[in-house]
């Protein structure tokens, strides 16, 4: 059984995460995880609490001994160091309830209103806090978790940024290595550095106007083996299931493989992928505009995804809203909070897609150690080359 959850609340004392089904024997360590936390916190158009307050470490407490896995649940726990602000508007205690600190006035794309009636809440902040993307941290520590996993059978996940505002980037030409060292060096995880350049202006544009600024980014899953994910249930095709996750980020409204919604305006015998054969190679293809999927099952070549994030929905310069006590037409909540997160969504893209590669790995390969898992996934990839 591969699953994991997560609790905890923004400005909470800690975001905690639990995952089970990891095997034994895979090499781990805390610094594994703090590396992909420090990624997700970086990025050109952040906010002040991810650039000045916090610094996201990883305390594992569970499920690793002498550094490596021994099979049992994994906990992980990050400390919100915002806290300290926060202790008595968070507190667990009624006594420490105090009205004057109320939100009462919802952000028109939030979570706010919907979350509100649908709890029967009258403070929007018992919404907003588990509603907001601080959650993600959980998730790329669990992400990096499977990264690690993934790594034993050289499948690789990255991400860039193609598109911030109007601004596109032109990736064409470029190999996803190239992708990668390009978009690790950027502050804006764009690897075209023309595109970097206007992806920045219009982010300092929005931030002087009060506004803020959605994207596209792209993950690439290098390296996965064909036969993840069936075509047998509906719930257990890899895109969807791809898809879900992605679709589970905070602000993200679309998402499309390989070439996505471009195929559906050519004809069949332009977009579909031919199929090749070489002795001890095995099936291949020439193109991939499936993005590595048929079927619900992967294919062998990689799984390209983009997923499509909306403008934050928190502005400095707030649209109407509505009071929710008085119910006088007013201006929504100035909460804190990004110009343009599309870099940071790039990592959290990359942990959550790491996370169903991972479930689809266990699911088809098995075994409760490491070496049985491997010993599954060579012998399965040796009879793919003769089949």
């Amino acid at each position: 059984m591969f699953r994991f959850v997560t609790s905890g609340e923004s400005h909470g004392r800690c975001l905690y995460s639990v995952l089970e089904g990891i095997p034994s024997g895979l090499k781990l360590s805390e610094e594994d995880i703090n590396r992909e936390l420090g990624r997700r916190q970086m990025g050109f158009g952040r906010g002040e609490r991810m650039q000045k307050i916090e610094k996201d470490r990883v305390e594992i407490t569970s499920g690793l001994r002498w550094g490596e896995t021994i099979g049992s649940p994994i906990t992980l726990t990050i400390i919100n160091k915002d806290w300290e602000n926060w202790k008595k508007i968070m507190s667990i205690h009624e006594s420490d309830k105090d009205m004057k600190t109320k939100m009462v006035r919802p952000r028109p794309g939030h979570a706010d209103l919907a979350g509100a009636l649908k709890y029967g809440r009258d403070d929007l902040r018992d919404i907003l806090e588990r509603a907001s993307a601080r959650e993600t941290a959980a998730r790329v520590a669990i992400g990096a978790v499977c990264k690690r996993l993934l790594a034993e059978f050289t499948i690789k996940v990255m991400s860039m940024t193609e598109e911030i505002g109007s601004i596109r980037a032109e990736v064409l030409k470029l190999s996803p290595e190239e992708i990668e060292k390009a978009s690790e060096s950027s502050p804006v995880r764009c690897p075209d550095k023309d595109a970097e350049e206007k992806m920045a202006k219009v982010i300092r544009e929005a931030e002087k106007s009060g506004d803020t600024l959605g994207g596209v980014f792209t993950v690439i899953v290098i390296n996965p083996p064909a036969g993840l994910g069936s075509h047998t249930h509906w719930d257990l095709r890899l895109d969807g299931r791809l898809a879900q996750a992605l679709m589970s980020i905070p602000a993200v409204k679309g998402v499309e493989f390989g070439a996505g919604f471009a195929m559906a305006r050519k004809p069949g015998s332009k977009v579909h992928d031919e199929i090749f054969y070489e002795a001890g190679r095995g099936y291949y293809r020439k193109t991939n505009n499936s993005g590595g999927i048929e079927g619900g099952i992967s294919n062998g070549e990689n799984i390209i995804v983009r997923a499509a994030m909306k403008p934050l929905s928190s502005l400095k310069k707030p649209l109407k809203s509505v009071d929710m006590v008085t119910k006088k037409e007013g201006p929504a909540e100035v909460v804190r909070a990004d110009i343009c997160a599309v870099p940071s969504a790039c990592v959290i893209g990359e942990a959550v897609v790491a996370i169903e590669i991972a479930r689809a790995m266990r699911e088809k390969f098995g075994g409760d150690s490491l070496p049985e898992m491997k010993s599954n996934f060579e012998h399965y990839m040796e009879e793919l080359k003769n089949r």
